[in-house]
């Protein structure tokens, strides 16, 4: 079997706080009001990636790694991971705030639910005038402070927004507390997790009168009350990867190609491409494809090498 590069239907999520960015920005199709993310490749629970493209159209992704577990993954992640694919890749719509929020690190998620932890990247894709993030504390915290500012509903005084633009790009270890602000669009790589402790909702009401559920208790002991440093610094290279982040859990670069780029690479680990802007066509030896902004495509590890012609920027994601 010849593999090529995926693709897989997106899975929609209705949420509270989301609005219309995903079609009006990224094409993307769904009846539904309130659509916050599209989850562009996942294998959480309940939530698994179906392949949308060739002969593995209708497989998840589950079923696809099970017939070719090293071809699909690389030896690199299944070395860390075994046969797992370890991370979730999503796009995200916020009309309005998204609550503060904290995830807990690989330890505190294994003991507590039997997970990975929830270390993330953020690329903002699009932000309205004045669009803001919430992320980490403004000065170095502790516990007691923190639950007194809590209880005193003054949590936001405490914490650091800092306002965005396209392309700017975060990084959140796991014990960050952060939320995306109204008005921003981004992508957003991280592992394979939704755990999610939600810390304080900014007092809203459901559309049936109900406040959301928080999650105090069991934030405490995830939260890092240090004082944090989020923002990645780069600079675009045409036809050059350029690194954003590299942590234990993934390694994303920024490319942005104009004209032709020859790609090659081992078979040690598999690649995604996020496409932020643009398009291009992706030719392997075997097969040929058209990709476009908001597209999110798995290379599987077999594939060694292939050329991206077009006008485009990716994000290049890979263990």
């Amino acid at each position: 079997m010849k593999l090529y590069p995926l693709t897989f239907e997106p899975i929609y999520k209705e949420r509270i706080w989301g609005g219309t960015k995903l079609k009006d920005f990224l094409n993307k199709s769904f009846e539904a009001n309130f659509i916050g993310e599209s989850w562009e490749l996942s294998t959480v629970t309940n939530d698994v990636s179906v392949v949308s493209n060739g002969e593995f159209t209708g497989l998840n992704l589950n079923e696809l790694i099970k017939k070719y577990p090293t071809e699909i993954l690389g030896k690199n992640c299944i070395e860390k991971y075994g046969f797992v694919f370890p991370l979730l890749f999503k796009f995200l719509d916020a009309k309005e705030d998204l609550s503060i929020q904290v995830h807990p690190n690989d330890e505190l998620a294994k003991k507590r639910h039997n997970s990975f932890g929830k270390t993330e990247m953020w690329y903002v894709m699009q932000a309205d005038e004045n669009a803001r993030l919430v992320i980490g504390f403004k000065e170095s915290t502790n516990k007691k402070d923190y639950l007194k500012h809590l209880e005193d509903k003054t949590l936001v005084t405490i914490l650091n927004e800092t306002s965005v633009k396209k392309g700017d790009t975060f990084f959140l270890g796991t014990g960050t507390v952060h939320a995306i602000g109204a008005g921003v669009l981004i992508a957003e790589i991280q592992q394979t997790s939704d755990i999610t402790y939600r810390l304080y909702d900014w007092d809203r009401l459901d559309a049936n009168g109900n406040s959301r559920e928080l999650h105090t208790d069991l934030a405490v002991e995830a939260i890092n009350y240090d004082k944090t440093k989020t923002k990645v610094q780069y600079k675009n290279q045409p036809n050059e990867s350029v690194n954003l982040v590299q942590c234990p859990f993934f390694t994303t670069n920024i490319l942005e190609v104009s004209g032709n780029y020859n790609w090659n690479k081992k078979k040690e680990s598999f690649t995604v491409f996020m496409c932020t802007e643009g398009s291009f066509v992706l030719v392997t030896p075997d097969s040929k494809s058209k990709f476009k902004k908001g597209n999110t495509v798995l290379i599987p590890a077999a594939l060694e090498e292939f050329q991206i012609i077009g006008e485009t920027s990716l994000l290049e994601i890979t263990i």
